[in-house]
């Protein structure tokens, strides 16, 4: 049998596969088809019915997402009967969807604006019937406005397939209506895949355009910037540059033309966590502590541990994640080289998760008395305040700082993408059995963005059995493997997103495999180039261990945390 097909697509040949949808062909070969509801990432939902098309020989209009190619078959993408279908149905959307987008995560690029101009859509055709509806909020993370939401469903099923279920469907009245869960069993982990995978900005992080620049102009204050390891990769879409360029310098101009002073890279806090992290893993292996020990770099994991599996907190490890640790050095280490009392430094963390901003919120991530980081601005935000100021990154000189707290090595880079933690404790905790650089430092067994990976890594006379895995869904998995066999592993990493930090909740969007790729790829050619490519290369490193963390106090202050058992969070509709 065949394995490839021949359709027409407006009187075109075109090769196919057999059980390819009509939209996927289509796409392959760069033939435009308005959609809303289609995703990459999640099962066909054919709910928008925009991506309408005709067949020769049929009656009516199919949804091309989900109708499958066959050969010989011929189909038209624009009629009138197509147009006209679409005006009505793009009129019916608008009528469940605020008209209201100066607040939206897609103000600057909004589909569905697009499609009414192209279609001559009368907006206010019908009553906004949902001009009522609340306004959810989960935790110090997320909001959903559920006046927005279309019913598409891409929310609903993406937080299935993270694994979480915390969004449903529930009737009101005649219709069904997308909301969270009222059950006590289940609580949101703040992931933000829901705001990544919603057409039309329902969901935003908090305060995503309300406070973005409430620490700007603080009086009095030394406010310091500090940007993850993957925003450097991804910030640059949202200013039409292409995917997966890197733009580290023109970020730190574009922040100093802010108005901020001093910046610092995260990726310097990775550096520390690795080496509190790799000390940490021998220890278990040495002390016969509870293994495998799970990271908990990610904020959505351990908020799923909390609630979901308090009993895995005694194999989450106890070292803050780089952002923690780099906010705490700045208002203890730094702040004693510049001699200025912690209480006036605000430090504002740019992120590329809406979780981070419950992290911070976390006490135990304190630094004595004081909160390591004070604001946190999602990849997304920082572009919007940066547009607000007419800051325009694309064409901004590069700045070529040369602080310390600038100059990470290869491996806190890597953090950004799903394997990266994992591969710098290795090469930190190999360096530290066997007093070598590990000879082989690309570990390809744990890098990319599949959701389950694992591998044997052989350090000294010890074998490690690591598992590597992005998606609670996939993190459930491997937990039942445990469950067979508790030797299965002896490390493991989890993130929440799909593919780590690199298509996090609060990167740009629209986010899909092809994209997260491109990011993740441009950070591990940034390894490359480094000098100094294993954390305990880092001479800032090594000078923080010896001037400053010779003191034990002081480690444990600020690179280390505690865990509870959570329950769940309500907090009031709007």
């Amino acid at each position: 049998m065949p394995k490839n097909i021949s359709i027409f697509i407006n009187n075109k040949k075109y090769s196919a596969e057999i059980g390819q949808s009509v939209l996927d062909v289509a796409k392959k070969n760069n033939i435009y088809i308005t959609t809303l509801c289609h995703h990459p990432d999640i099962k066909v939902q054919g709910s928008c019915r925009l991506c309408l098309v005709e067949i020769k020989g049929r009656k009516g209009l199919f949804t091309s997402c989900n109708t499958q190619a066959e050969n010989g078959m011929r189909i038209s993408t624009e009629s009138k009967n197509i147009s006209r279908a679409k005006q009505t149905n793009l009129e019916l959307i608008f009528s469940e969807h605020c008209e209201e987008c100066g607040d939206c995560i897609y103000s600057q690029d909004c589909t569905i604006l697009d499609f009414a101009k192209k279609y001559d859509v009368k907006i206010t055709k019908y009553e906004d019937r949902k001009k009522a509806y609340p306004v959810h909020k989960f935790g110090p993370a997320l909001e959903f406005d559920t006046s927005k939401c279309i019913d598409c469903g891409l929310c609903v099923d993406v937080c299935k397939k993270e694994g979480v279920d915390f969004l449903e469907y529930k009737k009101k009245g005649k219709f069904y209506e997308v909301c969270p869960s009222s059950k006590k069993d289940k609580d949101c982990i703040y992931c933000g895949q829901c705001l990544t995978h919603c057409p039309v900005g329902a969901f935003e992080g908090v305060g995503e355009f309300e406070d973005v620049d409430k620490y700007i102009d603080a009086k009095g204050k030394t406010v310091v910037f500090q940007f993850a390891p993957s925003i450097r990769s991804s910030i640059g879409e949202e200013f039409g540059m292409p995917v997966g360029s890197v733009v580290t310098g023109k970020l730190i101009a574009a922040i100093k033309a802010l108005g901020i002073e001093h910046v610092f890279d995260v990726c310097v806090g990775a550096d520390m966590t690795t080496m509190e992290e790799a000390t940490e893993l021998i220890e278990r292996f040495e002390d016969d502590r509870p293994l495998p020990m799970f990271t908990s770099c990610c904020p959505a994991w351990v908020k799923y541990v909390e609630f979901y599996r308090p009993d895995l907190i005694p194999s989450l490890t106890t070292v803050k994640s780089p952002q923690v640790i780099m906010g705490g050095l700045i208002k203890t280490y730094w702040a004693q080289k510049m001699n200025i009392n912690p209480k006036d430094i605000i430090v504002v963390g740019i992120m590329p998760c809406v979780a981070k901003k419950y992290e911070i919120e976390r006490s135990q991530n304190n630094v004595g008395k004081f909160k390591s980081v004070d604001q946190i601005l999602t990849t997304r935000e920082l572009a919007h305040l940066l547009r607000k100021k007419k800051i325009d990154l694309a064409t901004i000189k590069p700045d070529s700082a040369k602080s310390p707290l600038l100059k990470p090595s290869g491996a806190g880079v890597i953090y950004g993408s799903s394997g990266g933690v994992m591969e710098s404790a290795l090469r930190a905790a190999y360096k530290k059995m066997t007093n070598k650089r590990m000879p082989k430092l690309n570990l390809k067994e744990v890098r990319g963005i599949h959701g389950f990976k694992k591998a044997e890594i052989k350090i000294a006379d010890k074998t490690l059995k690591v598992g590597v895995v992005n998606g609670i869904a996939n993190a459930k998995k491997l937990l039942e493997e445990l469950e067979k066999d508790p030797q299965a592993y002896d490390y493991v990493e989890v993130m929440a997103c799909f593919g780590g930090c690199i298509g996090g909740g609060g990167q740009p969007v629209p986010v899909n495999d092809e994209i997260r790729k491109k990011r993740s790829a441009a950070l591990y050619n940034l390894d490359t180039k480094k000098v100094a490519r294993s954390a305990d290369e880092n001479p800032i490193i090594k000078k923080m261990y010896k001037d400053f963390f010779n003191d034990d106090k002081n480690r444990h202050s600020v690179c280390h945390t505690s865990y509870r058992k959570k329950k769940k969070e309500v907090f009031p509709s709007k």
